[in-house]
């Protein structure tokens, strides 16, 4: 077995089969969270992430690597980028820099460009700064190379991390970098020509959700649906404050001009900001970059930041959410909020239960699902509330539930005002997806029942008197 110092060493014993996934993907046998690095290159998708190569818990950060060619089925890749004594990888993105704007292809060559933040630890002169870094690859993300002068943008601060970058303005435009100021709740906007040398642009927050860390950030255009409107959405991550408690990811649309990002109006600061998923289990996302034909696809981490690292499975721990595909769609107050659709397989996967259904959402209409295992021992129950127009997950009897207190969690989502809703349950191993409303409202919880929860039950109800 192959440790490092402070690394715990991989457990030995294996968790029940069918609570892992067959269409999230896993680490082979190690710890991972947020995604990183999400890239689409000549047919593949490339998933980099959070990974301890070396156990089941936090620690020795590198970026893990995977890819695919349809989101669904993964093929596990050596490490891409390691840490080493004095420096952890943390989040971060990747580009292909067609032109070859940063200088580190030579001729002929594309070079795949990852910018990550470098967490200096040990005994580096820099120990406890975040800055950030980058990375190429030559041969198509295979292997990586440290640039030789990282890192390149340092303000010595020690929250000040996970870069997102993208291309504004086509070839003859410039590059964008937003990254966060973790604990002053605010994203950073940076642009540069060639990757390497960064100007400061703008600041956007504090603004909406701010109880804790800001991480993570995103920013990108959609359309909004059956329109010719295109909008830009800037994406953040939050932990502790989630809609349901601890990790978070909100997100708020507005308007880009290359330099500044300027939300809509201040309805994050009145009502609270919208969210990408209000259950307990969706955090990090963000976006591929180099998607062709307009499409926006998204990825996030199903865990949180409370219980991470407790989950009931060993040797492996942590899965990603299902890819999914968005855009904007304008709900009956005329805000245009985003609408997810889960990249599922094209055949059917032993393992993987989808149910689809069309649930009335009037006053008066009370639904109650429940999905168990063929005993009944474990169950999660779904609610469609027409009264209070929400659905509710339970999971509080779903099976393992006490390893952390504060994981038997019972979580809400809001509907929009129509008749009835067309609602998409996915429960994949350990994951359990929920969509509804066309992707417009969606939860995402993890359960670890003792067998797989294969049975439905649907049922109307009578809803108890709604108490003003």
């Amino acid at each position: 077995m192959t440790t490092t110092e402070n690394a715990a060493p991989v457990e030995t014993y294996t968790a029940a089969d069918h609570l892992r996934p067959v269409a999230h993907f896993t680490a082979r046998d190690t710890w991972l969270n947020d995604p990183n690095g999400l890239l689409f290159h000549d047919g593949t998708w490339h998933l980099f992430f959070q990974n301890n190569p070396f156990g089941s818990g936090w620690g020795n950060i590198s970026w893990g690597h995977a890819t695919s060619q349809d989101l669904v089925t993964w093929d596990h890749q050596p490490v891409a980028i390691a840490a080493t004594p004095t420096e952890q990888v943390f989040s971060g993105s990747a580009v292909v820099d067609e032109a070859n704007t940063s200088g580190f292809g030579a001729a002929g060559q594309t070079p795949l460009v990852a910018i990550y933040t470098s967490a200096y630890t040990g005994e580096h002169p820099r120990a406890g700064i975040q800055a950030q870094s980058l990375a190429y690859s030559l041969d198509a993300g295979t292997t990586w190379e440290r640039y030789a002068h990282n890192p390149v943008l340092d303000i010595g601060s020690t929250e000040f991390r996970d870069p997102k970058v993208f291309r504004y303005g086509g070839e003859a435009g410039h590059w964008v970098m937003v990254v966060v100021e973790a604990t002053d709740h605010r994203v950073a906007i940076y642009t540069s020509s060639d990757l390497i040398d960064w100007t400061f642009a703008s600041h956007f927050g504090p603004w909406g959700a701010t109880g804790g860390v800001w991480e993570c950030p995103d920013l990108f255009e959609l359309p909004v649906r059956g329109t010719d409107v295109r909008r830009w959405v800037m994406v953040v991550s939050l932990n502790p404050g989630g809609p349901a408690g601890g990790s978070g990811t909100q997100y708020f649309v507005g308007d880009f001009d290359g330099y500044e990002f300027v939300p809509d109006d201040d309805k994050a600061t009145t009502d609270g900001p919208d969210w990408l998923d209000h259950g307990r289990d969706y955090y990090a996302a963000v976006s591929f970059s180099g998607v062709p034909g307009g499409r926006r696809v998204m990825l996030g981490w199903a865990s949180n930041w409370d219980y991470a690292g407790d989950t009931p499975t060993a040797p492996w721990r942590s899965t990603m959410s299902l890819a999914r595909e968005v855009d904007l769609v304008r709900w009956p107050d005329g805000r245009p909020r985003v609408a997810q659709r889960p990249v599922l397989p094209a055949d059917p996967r032993p393992g993987l239960v989808v149910h689809d259904l069309v649930v009335p959402t009037t006053p008066g209409r009370h639904t109650e699902i429940e999905l168990s295992t063929h005993d009944g021992d474990d169950v999660v129950r779904v609610t469609v509330d027409g009264d209070r127009r929400t659905i509710t997950c339970d999971r509080t009897a779903s099976g393992s539930v006490d390893f952390h207190e504060t994981f038997a969690s019972v979580d809400t989502v809001h509907l929009p005002d129509e008749p009835q809703t067309h609602l998409q349950i996915v429960l994949d191993g350990c994951v359990l997806e929920l969509y509804a409303a066309d992707g417009r409202a969606t939860v995402t919880q993890l359960v670890f029942p003792r067998a797989s929860l294969t049975e439905i039950a649907v049922r109307q109800a009578d809803p108890e008197p709604t108490v003003a």
